[in-house]
């Protein structure tokens, strides 16, 4: 897995897949003109690459490399990982009271040394959900910035942990959000040929 995010480990380690993690350096920067959708797309397939390039280039066994990205889409507006206490709180007092969308996108890539005369393979799937947030105040967006939770998350909140508490709605998927959509990640995961449900290593 081309990701250092806890949540997506967690997610993979439920549904009992076996997996090591990569360290990737993809830039996170929006083309002009491009869409949301189009952007995290193209991210996740570019963490995927990465990943895959570092494998060929270590000389270790390859396998489909999983590429995943999260934006917060609030109308035409890309919110990602806030870059300090100021940013987190505008961007939650921006999503109060109002729905946005969580999309993230799911790749995965299969590299290929070139002696074997196999095509490399890529497949992406994306994920979008609304969430609906409640009211609110700057004192409330001041002690969550505090937690110190927001400040790795993409739109300043994380779901799964205390900035549930600002939700009030959601429709689509619930780990797609977190991070990690599991009906598009197992999809992927049947047509590489990568099994769930596998005895730990440990």
């Amino acid at each position: 897995m081309a990701s250092q995010s806890p949540r997506r480990r967690e997610l993979l380690a439920q549904i009992g897949v076996n997996y090591e993690t990569l360290r990737v350096d993809v830039p996170e920067e929006r083309q002009p003109g491009e869409s949301p959708a189009d952007y995290v797309t193209r991210l996740a397939a570019d963490k995927a690459r990465a990943g895959g390039e570092l494998l060929l280039s270590s000389g270790k066994e390859l396998a489909p490399v999983l590429g995943a990205d999260t934006v917060v889409v609030l109308g035409d507006q890309v919110l990602e990982k806030p870059v300090d206490a100021e940013a987190g709180k505008a961007m939650l007092l921006q999503l109060a009271n109002r729905e946005h969308q969580v999309m993230t996108a799911v790749s995965f890539y299969t590299p290929c040394y070139k002696q074997d005369y196999k095509p490399d393979r890529q497949q992406t799937m994306l994920s979008v959900t609304k969430v609906q947030f409640r009211d609110i105040t700057a004192a409330e967006a001041e002690r969550y910035w505090a937690t110190g939770e927001p400040q790795d998350k993409a739109g300043g909140y994380g779901i799964q942990g205390l900035g549930a508490v600002f939700v009030t709605a959601i429709e689509g998927s619930y780990t797609g959000v977190v991070g990690l959509p599991i009906e598009q990640t197992y999809e992927l995961l049947t047509r590489f040929g990568v099994p769930c449900w596998q005895a730990s290593k440990e």
